[in-house]
């Protein structure tokens, strides 16, 4: 028997909920998670040609594998399962909702046919300290939070390791697919919630058939090992970075401390010694042929904050020959 393919790995999440083969599961996950009235519950929707990345793209440690669908009334939803840490995903679900809600019109539209737009974003760690597993955003006015500005703008995060936390309620349809998408379910409740769940049973059918098939299987090994190597990487880039930064900015932080004798000295040797570390991160990627987008996305920077950090690294060189 093949074993179980992780329904967290982004591409085996995509063929398991952005076919068109794959519409009812799609529309039983998101009306567990927008949790509608009953009269307003999605029956159909119209999942959009999603983005399939090249089989050479599968192997990287970057590019996105989202599910767009849109609902009968024109809504647009958004799903994608995030398994990389970012350190700055509120300001990356903001860039990329942006874009999506910007994209719902043409040039030359007007405004008012702009499409409500729904980001979710599944994710494998932590990101709010909130004390739920499922946390939506609106625009509220700071002071009367009846008064919404618009409801065009809806971003859902889930966060699987809090829920993994949670007592399980299988009479909560969410409780139920998240407990599907457990990479650890145990056999009992993999078999509890396929004979209560039509919609999971659909699935996990599917999940079956995909780790028969080698091809699916060898993208989504491609796939797991990118994610490997992708932590692997942050985290051995950001170690010997910290270790560096730590040595230059003990060393800047006494002699601007002894030169200066004021905190401001010290201050501004901890950051040097912050910057350098970045920039050790930085270099180390690059020796090892990172892209410049590929790091800003491990390091959680901008792309212009990389090239600042290259910069940086060119005129230490310059200054270590002088």
């Amino acid at each position: 028997m093949n074993k179980r393919l992780k329904p967290t790995n982004d591409f085996i999440f995509q063929k398991l909920f952005g076919e068109k083969e794959s519409k009812n599961s799609l529309i039983s996950l998101l009306n567990a998670i927008l949790k509608l009235d009953k009269e307003e519950e999605l029956v159909d929707l119209n999942v959009i040609e999603n983005k399939q990345l090249s089989k050479e793209e599968l192997t990287q440690k970057t590019g996105r594998l989202d599910i767009r669908a849109e609902t009968r009334k024109g809504v647009l939803i958004n799903i994608e399962m995030q398994v990389a840490e970012q350190k700055y995903m509120a300001q990356r679900t903001l860039f990329y909702f942006s874009k999506l809600y910007a994209d719902t019109i043409k040039a030359g539209e007007e405004y008012q046919k702009l499409k409500k737009t729904i980001m979710i974003n599944i994710l494998d760690f932590e990101l709010l300290d909130a004390g739920r597993y499922h946390t939506t955003f609106h625009l509220y006015e700071d002071q009367d939070r009846n008064l919404k500005l618009t409801d065009d703008l809806e971003i859902h995060f889930i966060e699987l390791p809090v829920f993994g936390r949670m007592q399980r309620n299988f009479s909560d349809p969410l409780h139920r697919w998240l407990t599907f998408m457990d990479d650890n379910i145990q056999e009992p409740e993999l078999k509890e919630l396929i004979n209560m769940d039509k919609s999971i049973r659909e699935a996990e059918d599917r999940l079956e058939y995909f780790s028969g098939n080698p091809e699916v299987r060898r993208l989504y090994e491609a796939r797991e090992y990118a994610k490997y190597e992708w932590n692997s990487m942050r985290r051995e880039s950001l170690e010997q970075g910290l270790e560096e930064g730590r040595k230059e900015g003990r060393k800047e932080g006494h002699k601007e401390g002894r030169e200066e004798g004021r905190e401001e000295g010290r201050e501004e040797g901890r950051e040097e010694g912050r910057k350098t570390a970045l920039a050790a991160s930085v270099q180390h990627m690059l020796d090892k042929s990172y892209a410049i987008p590929e790091i800003a996305e491990l390091l959680g920077l901008t792309e212009k904050e990389v090239r600042e950090l290259i910069v940086f690294l060119s005129d230490s060189d310059k200054n270590a020959e002088i």
